[in-house]
């Protein structure tokens, strides 16, 4: 039994030594054999390396394990080689039992250099091109380079860019690669021409672009480059603007971008179809959801019978629904609106369905392409969170928020299968923009005079999404400083915070007899309830001094004497404002209401108690004609004392046009400049309608207007201790002062100009009137 034993072990030892393997001390090693490797691959030469070592050249020959040496493997490895960009030729022939590899190395790049550029930096191309110092020369790889520096001059509307490489022999198989660019100048857009369309003019829609057309303001904007990517998204806002007016129906045919070779710029053709015009039919809620009443949710919904077709209040009514449904703890369910078309009748029902949806959770969100803005800055604008249930009107809710944000020239939200069914991974793509600000700032008003101001402001400070802010002016008759900060999420919440800290002083003007200093800060907080609904609270404290010149002070009014020297302040208030304009800058429909109350008597010398109302009213009229309407009014109530003459309203062109600052109300006849003393309480009215001026180009930014403004102030309530006689108060009455005229408003790059131009029709014979006022500030 032994000598079949021993005799067994014998010949597995064998084996295995055939095999490449060895018994040694009872334990098992595997050990290369280079008999084997001689057995499965022939003898391989190489010839023509110099830099590169043959037996790293010959590694991509040798067969894997059960691979066997033959012609694919050959194949397979020359394709390799090349494939490492070394090689410029691989050639492999037989010579006796074995293989000759010829190769050709490719040159090393020694550095890689730009020279031309201006308006793009060598970082920027460095990142673009493939071409890398200390790297192999390839021509394909450098042609490739080329078309990618071309593409992203494209980007910026340069479309003459041209791009030579040039290449630079040195010792040791080494180059220099220079990239010789003629950036030449940016391609324009001269003309948006739209087809197709009746409801709206080319220049009402051109509004809705952020393209511009070129012109004699060209040298200060970029606008009005062309850019295929900015194109289609407003082509995109372009749809949004005819859904949201209720042509439901409405497509963009084609667009023809065509280079017009007299004037080296594009023409932009855009055929559209508008179709019908919709209104809303029957509203209504259903659910399929157990204990969800479809009754209860109706109060949410923003869409009502009648009115214009809007989807965007759609889209709000869906995202309205879904975080009420989250609220009551239905994390799945789906809202899905369905409408039906009554295309006789011109209307579309719309049914809110509640539905089941599928419970899929959010694994992950990821964010990318953010340089700057930091990760936290775009997840707070999600209502949702990795592990929660994945809804996607919330999601559409958030990408919204990311485009207002400002920060970014670009975002998409893409959604991909997680690592479950029930999973599934949520990507934020956005690109960051500059959102720095340096700005000289000029401009001239009546009360004023030549004004001059400078600032600086970033409103995503250090990527954290913060606003902050330092501006000086310098003018005539005033001048000073203001920083101001804001936190948009403070502590987490969506809560706003901030501060602001100013100093002014203002000289004594052709309306008022007297010198201001004020010093002062602020603490704000602001409470968003709804998308348009926002509550605020403030806390003020600030001293105001009043000087008056000794040249005026035998004929200043004994109350403004009384009131001389330092004044603190120390108030709190709040404030709630209702806003549902369409654009913040340039309205053309939707309210803006604010109400605000700020109670003074924390300390200081100052207690009343002021209010406030300012309601505006946009409404877009035919003919891309703007209707505003607004409301105006204020009460001030002192308490404990008198009323000093500065917390008062003093009311001019801010109320009732054709009126100089402080021009209307109490004054003292004892004076004998008839100084204003302020009233307690003022209301006023304005209607105006603006419209384009036909025949100037829109991109020049000049609007005409015409208006009639209604208003008083009265209530003089100061200087009580005064003795009798020594204030002659006058025009303390309700008597409405009324006017109506013109105006120009530029909206232009250099900054916001207005011209005013108003006859009165009704005044008090004490006020002081001013036909023609200018005011506006310029950015260069």
């Amino acid at each position: 039994m032994k000598a079949v034993l021993r005799g067994f072990g014998r010949l597995v030892a064998a084996v295995l030594i055939v095999s490449g393997m060895s018994l040694a001390g009872g334990a098992v090693s595997v050990a290369t054999s280079s008999v084997a490797m001689a057995q499965s691959m022939p003898p391989i030469t190489v010839r023509g390396n110099t830099r590169i070592e043959a037996d790293t050249i010959r590694a991509y020959f040798k067969p894997a394990p059960g691979e066997h040496f033959g012609p694919a493997k050959i194949d397979d490895a020359i394709k390799n080689l090349y494939a490492t960009g070394m090689f410029s030729d691989v050639k492999v022939s037989r010579a006796g039992g074995g293989y000759v590899v010829t190769v050709s190395e490719n040159q090393v790049i020694n550095q890689v250099s730009f020279e031309g550029n201006s308006k793009i930096k060598d970082k920027v191309l460095e990142t673009e091109v493939q071409s890398k110092s200390r790297g192999p020369f390839n021509k394909e790889t450098v042609q490739g380079d080329v078309r990618r520096i071309l593409e992203l001059y494209r980007r910026t509307g340069r479309y003459d860019a041209t791009v030579e490489p040039q290449i630079i022999s040195r010792p040791n198989g080494r180059v220099d690669l220079i990239f010789n660019i003629h950036e030449n100048e940016s391609t324009k857009v001269s003309e948006i021409r739209f087809e197709g369309n009746k409801a709206f003019s080319d220049g009402r829609l051109r509004d809705e672009m952020t393209t511009t057309e070129s012109n004699f303001l060209s040298f200060i904007k970029t606008s009005d480059i062309y850019d295929p990517d900015r194109i289609n998204a407003d082509l995109e806002l372009v749809r949004k603007f005819y859904l949201s007016r209720g042509y439901a129906d409405f497509r963009v045919v084609s667009t023809d971008a065509k280079l017009d070779e007299s004037s080296h710029s594009f023409i932009i053709t855009v055929t559209v179809e508008e179709g019908e015009k919709y209104r809303f039919g029957n509203i209504d809620v259903e659910s399929s959801v157990p204990d969800v009443d479809a009754a209860s949710l109706k109060s949410v919904v923003t869409t009502s019978q009648g009115e214009t077709y809007n989807a965007t209040a759609v889209e709000k009514s869906v995202e309205a629904m879904s975080v009420e449904l989250a609220k009551r703890g239905y994390a799945f369910a789906q809202v899905r609106p369905r409408g039906s078309r009554d295309y006789a009748a011109h209307t579309i029902g719309v049914t809110y369905s509640v539905e089941e949806g599928s419970r899929v959770y959010i694994e992950r969100i990821n964010i990318r392409g953010n340089t700057r803005t930091r990760d936290y800055v775009i997840r707070r604008e999600f209502d949702v969170a990795e592990g929660d249930a994945y809804n996607q009107a919330l999601i559409d809710r958030a990408e919204r928020r990311l485009n207002n944000l400002g920060f970014f020239k670009s975002v998409r939200i893409t959604s991909e299968p997680g690592s479950a069914p029930d999973r599934v991974i949520v990507n934020v793509d956005v690109m960051d923009q500059p959102t720095g600000e340096f700005s000289v700032a000029g401009g001239y008003s009546t009360q004023d005079g030549l004004i001059a101001q400078v600032s600086v402001a970033e409103k995503n400070f250090l990527g954290r999404g913060q606003y902050i802010r330092l501006s000086t002016s310098l003018g005539q008759r005033t001048r000073g400083v203001e920083f101001n900060f804001t936190e948009p999420y403070f502590l987490g919440r969506r809560i706003s915070a901030g501060f602001d800290a100013y100093a002014k002083k203002q000289d004594e003007t052709n309306y008022s007899s007297y010198k201001v200093e004020t010093e002062g800060g602020a603490i704000r907080f602001g409470f968003p309830i709804t998308e348009e609904f926002t509550i605020g609270t403030n806390y003020t404290l600030y001293n105001r001094k009043i000087e008056i010149p000794s040249d005026e002070e035998d004929d200043a009014s004994v109350a403004l004497k009384q009131a001389e020297g330092n004044n603190l302040v120390s108030q709190a208030g709040y404030s709630l404002v209702w806003n549902t304009l369409d654009n913040t800058i340039n309205p053309h429909d939707g309210w803006r209401a604010e109400f605000r109350q700020d109670f003074a008597g924390l300390g200081g010398d100052s207690k009343f108690l002021r209010t406030t109302a300012d309601v505006r009213y946009y409404h877009e009229l035919p003919a891309d004609m703007v209707g505003l309407l607004r409301a105006q009014g204020g009460y001030t109530w002192g308490y404990d004392g008198d009323l000093r003459i500065l917390d008062q309203f003093f009311m001019g062109p801010d109320l009732v046009r054709g009126f100089a600052p402080s021009g209307i109300g109490p004054r003292d006849a004892n004076s004998d400049d008839d100084d204003p003393l302020g009233g307690t309480t003022y209301f006023g009215g304005t209607a105006e309608v603006q419209f384009p001026l036909w025949g100037i180009p829109r991109e020049f930014g000049l609007k005409g207007a015409v208006f009639a403004d209604a208003g008083t102030v009265f209530g003089y309530d100061a200087c009580k201790h005064c003795d009798e006689g020594d204030v002659d108060v006058v025009a303390n009455n309700k008597k409405i002062r009324s006017s109506v005229g013109a105006s120009l408003l530029w909206n232009s790059p250099l900054g916001p100009l207005r011209f005013d131009y108003a006859y009165v029709l009704s005044s008090d014979k004490h006020d002081d009137e001013q036909a023609f006022r200018f005011s506006g500030g310029a950015r260069f």
